[in-house]
């Protein structure tokens, strides 16, 4: 009888519908940002005619909304550690000027400009940083500041002219496609190229997903349900695989800044859930005072995060300037609210110590076939604006439901 008992508390319980009910309902905020991109997808696929989801047209999507993605990457871990970063436009612009002087006017060759253009926004970062972390202004006011004082330096920078005229190797980061023209048409090799792409991307995934699942069954830490963990990988897996074949059928094929992005997004997921420095970024969003009482450095955080927001800013400024052959002082204008909605709409806490480096790239998506499914059914500036405010507007205010409502329940 004795043994009989101690077997049925080793043994756990089965898990109920109950159960499945409330775990959904934990990760609701994760579940909602890929469930309003697949409904705001099919809605503009029916709205367009079948247009949005032509090969061509993915393909654009991707190009058009780079610069952004990357900027939401930076900027999703700023939130999370309870800051703002108001310059990313302004720096963007001043890189891509900068970039633009040491090709045409100092003759240097494109692959030292990239260097050293990542070199400034790394500098850049590092100037933003010193002010937030030791100074401790800040980083509204900081970047703020610095909106206005990048702005002013690409348009010294330029003399407020437009360079155009960029090498073919500096084009390619924003605008170029893997092995163009590198085989004949008629043997189809760059199809089988993006597939071959897509397959290793489905592999990485589905071998990561299970190591990682099997590493937290080891310690006893997960929760998730095998049927939610299966569910959630084969979306995934689907996912991926219509991206290929949508590349693969395109005339163009792979762009290169969709290699670079997913090479950043693996490599920042990875920082930000396996690594010291990424739980310390969650930690000092979280609650400030336990971080540092806990040991944590703030100050180094706060400096690293913005330094690594100065070089994805200038590697979205080399991306942008790249995609249009042209550097002019205006450019990067508004980037940074962008950045901020895609970051938000992806599940940012507004408080932070929230969100995740998927999840803001999720929301960047969002923001994109916003922008060309509106503009394929021939929406005006005015309307497209509006609408994009009520999405962001309407995601923060789920956040705060959410938040008020897992109060609620714990009183």
């Amino acid at each position: 009888m004795a043994s009989n008992v101690k077997e049925a508390e080793r043994t756990p319980a089965a898990p109920t519908v109950k159960d499945g009910f409330a775990f959904l309902t934990s990760r609701l905020r994760q579940i909602g940002i890929f469930v309003a991109l697949l409904v705001i997808v099919t809605l503009f696929q029916v709205l367009t005619g079948g247009q949005l989801l032509q090969s061509e047209n993915v393909s654009n999507i991707i190009v058009q909304n780079s610069y952004i993605l990357l900027l939401a990457i930076g900027m999703v871990m700023i939130i999370i550690a309870g800051h703002i970063d108001l310059s990313v436009g302004s720096v963007a612009a001043f890189v891509g000027a900068m970039s633009g002087v040491m090709i045409q006017d100092w003759g240097l060759p494109w692959w030292l400009t990239l260097i050293l253009s990542l070199l400034i926004g790394a500098l850049v970062g590092a100037w933003q940083g010193f002010w937030v972390a030791y100074v401790g202004i800040p980083a509204f006011i900081v970047t703020l500041a610095g909106m206005l004082l990048f702005r002013g330096l690409a348009q010294i920078t330029l003399d407020n002219q437009r360079i155009s005229g960029f090498p073919d190797e500096y084009r390619q980061l924003g605008g170029g496609f893997l092995f163009p023209g590198l085989f004949p048409p008629e043997t189809n090799i760059l199809d089988w190229t993006t597939v071959g792409l897509g397959l290793i991307s489905v592999a990485l995934l589905v071998f990561s997903q299970l190591r990682g699942r099997a590493a937290r069954k080891k310690l006893n830490l997960e929760d998730e349900p095998a049927a939610w963990f299966n569910t959630k990988l084969a979306f995934g897996v689907v996912v991926i695989l219509g991206l290929t074949y949508l590349l693969a059928s395109s005339r163009s094929g792979t762009p290169i800044v969709l290699v670079v992005l997913g090479i950043l997004i693996v490599v920042y997921s990875l920082v930000m859930n396996n690594t010291i420095f990424g739980r310390h970024i969650y930690a000092r969003g979280g609650n400030l005072q336990a971080a540092q009482l806990s040991g944590v450095k703030t100050k180094q955080i706060d400096f690293w995060l913005f330094v690594n927001m100065g070089v994805l800013a200038a590697l979205a400024g080399l991306v942008f300037t790249g995609r249009l052959n042209s550097a002019g002082p205006g450019a990067g204008n508004l980037f940074e609210l962008d950045a901020i909605a895609a970051a938000f709409i992806g599940g940012a806490a507004v408080t932070g110590g929230v969100g995740t480096v998927v999840g803001a790239i999720t929301g960047g998506l969002i923001m994109g076939v916003l922008n060309n499914g509106m503009s394929l059914m021939g929406v005006g500036t005015d309307y497209q604006q509006f609408i994009k405010g009520m999405v962001l507007l309407l995601a923060v205010a789920f956040d705060v439901f959410n938040k008020r409502k897992a109060s609620n329940a714990l009183k």
